[in-house]
């Protein structure tokens, strides 16, 4: 159905032209769902925009065949390229809340759609985007058609534009990251569905994905890219199973396994050299300087009968607002120096309980202890309480959390000017390009802003910051979830290194539960703000005792190299 033959993409700029797609091919036949996998900059979703017509330019297709069917995709003029998009070849893009408009209902985004491919009545187009929405599994749909995005969750967001890229009967959909932004139950019903579209309509699906795991479980044949060049591709249990490449190999070896826990992740090696780092500014002088300070690394976290409620909006005056649960008497114990899993569904509490715990959301009751001392609840820990160091946090979007006015050297000095640290400037900037040693980085990333390093090495730089506080107890909540996976794999060997190098005490939030399993001693499993299961991690993995925590495990995508 799809041919994609010799495809070269290049983008021209000021210092000559860059290749990003290089002598390319692959292939796609009716029902099949084909993966293409590779780090960030690999070229995977550069392919996808080539195939439909949506190159950013200057970007353009230099060299190779396109072909659907027995249309040439490179030879359509303008205005017959539009009506192939859509009619022929749709599109999941990777965040639906940025896919949907906001101003219009689902009714009226699915209608316009249809009514702008077919001549159709407008009674007769939403009668067809109900059924689609039954079809995908959104229950009472012909009321649930009337709501605008922001009344759907996450999953239900993607379910819909899954039906916009349906509703034309297209021959092939390119899914560019589907299920990044999702927890495992809701990426096991979108995989599921994806599944039963390409069964039951014949529909092709290029299935864009850094998870491993989801590419074992739903895909048909992998294309695996590095650097814009096929590396290696074949039938997916295959290439998986038993891959030919070296650097697939690597790449396997990365992955997180769900069967057993690994010492460190294997990587493929890097072939961009490190600046060393001068003397004075080195990952010695780092350790050193966290070593000393009187500080105690590693205490214990304590959280007892913690209730959190949110209130809603007051519909009227005469109308208590309704008052939301997000937390349920939680109650859990980090052992000092160990790094303690927590688990759960979206809207479960995870990111709650991190914010109670930095003092960022006032519970309505319960205590919370740091070693043996009471830690202050939410309005009651002032900025210059001394607790407020602690506590560190490193956030899911480094990018949102790094002040992009700011260089990096002014990013990590921060915490040791607001915590009186260190008075003298240019010891700051010593220390801070030590800690950027510290985490892998190169000298000379101190003079350079956020947007100028990829996701990876701005999540290493907020690791920097967090450590640069001399913390006691170390939030991660959800590090590594926007990360592909080799990427993912680096930054948690990191983890590893420092958790063990300076007894950390850890508290490591995530909706991969691979990953929980390789990084924790202990794990904690939440369910509409209540503690479902806790206890050591690895019994856990061998035997779950609650029915829900099966249910997690079971619909955990599993690769698997043996």
């Amino acid at each position: 159905m799809l041919t994609v033959k010799n495809l070269t993409v290049q983008f021209p700029g000021r210092h000559g032209t860059f290749t990003a797609i290089d002598d390319v091919s692959l292939s796609i036949a009716p029902g099949e769902i084909h993966g293409l996998v590779g780090e960030s900059g690999a070229g995977k979703s550069t392919i996808g925009a080539a195939i439909i017509g949506l190159l950013q330019p200057p970007g353009f297709v230099a060299n190779g065949d396109l072909r659907l069917g027995d249309t040439d995709l490179r030879g359509l003029a303008a205005r017959d390229a539009h009506e192939m998009r859509g009619a022929h070849i749709s599109m999941i893009f990777q965040d639906p809340q940025t896919s949907l408009n906001p101003l219009m209902t689902i009714e009226d985004q699915l209608v316009e759609t249809i009514q702008a491919h077919e001549s159709i009545t407008r009674a007769d187009a939403r009668d067809r985007s109900v059924a689609l929405l039954e079809e995908i599994g959104i229950a009472d749909a012909a009321k649930r058609i009337k709501a605008y995005p922001h009344q759907f969750s996450g999953g239900m967001r993607q379910r819909v534009v899954i039906a916009l890229a349906l509703c034309t009967n297209p021959e092939l959909i390119i899914a560019d990251e589907p299920t990044t932004a999702l927890d495992v139950a809701v990426q096991s019903q979108v995989l599921d569905l994806i599944r039963r579209l390409a069964d039951t309509r014949n529909i092709g699906f290029l299935l864009i994905t850094h998870d491993i795991g989801v590419i074992a479980q739903i895909t048909d044949n992998v294309t695996v890219l590095r650097g814009g060049k096929v590396m290696e591709t074949g039938p997916t249990q295959r290439v998986l199973r038993t891959p030919e490449h070296t650097y697939t190999q690597s790449l396997m070896g990365a992955v997180p396994r769900l069967d057993k826990k690994l010492d460190r992740f294997r990587v493929p090696e890097s072939d961009k050299p490190k600046v060393a780092a001068p003397a004075g500014q080195s990952s010695t002088d780092a350790e050193a300087w966290l070593r000393a300070g009187e500080m105690t690394l590693g205490e214990g976290l304590g959280m007892d009968n913690i209730t959190v409620r949110f209130t809603g909006p007051r519909e009227s005056l005469l109308r208590k607002p309704d008052a939301f649960t997000a937390l349920d008497g939680v109650s859990m114990h980090v052992r000092p120096g160990t790094v303690m899993g927590l688990v759960g569904e979206s809207g479960s509490g995870k990111s709650t309980m991190a914010k109670v715990i930095t003092g960022l959301v006032q519970p309505v009751s319960g205590t919370l202890t740091l070693g043996e001392n009471p830690l202050p609840l939410g309005r009651q820990r002032s900025r210059k309480d001394p607790s407020r160091r602690l506590v560190q946090m490193i956030f899911q979007d480094p990018f949102s959390s790094l002040n992009s006015r700011h260089r990096v050297g002014e990013i990590l000095a921060e915490p040791l000017w607001l915590y009186g640290l260190e008075a003298d400037a240019s010891k700051r900037r010593d220390i801070a390009a030590a800690m950027l040693d510290l985490v892998g980085l190169s000298a000379d990333a101190i003079d350079r802003y956020p947007h100028q390093f990829s996701g990876g090495q701005r999540q290493r730089i907020a690791i920097a910051r967090s450590l640069l506080a001399r913390p006691r107890v170390l939030i991660c909540d959800e590090p590594t979830s926007a990360l592909d996976v080799s990427i993912q794999a680096q930054v948690l060997n990191l983890l590893k290194d420092l958790q063990a190098q300076f007894g950390l005490t850890v508290l490591f939030i995530s909706h991969n539960i691979a990953v929980v399993r390789q990084m924790s001693d202990d794990i904690v499993v939440l369910k509409s703000g209540k503690v479902v299961e806790a206890g050591p991690s690895e019994p856990f993995f061998s035997g779950p005792k609650a029915d829900y925590s099966r249910s997690l495990l079971a619909l955990t995508p599993n690769y698997s190299a043996s």
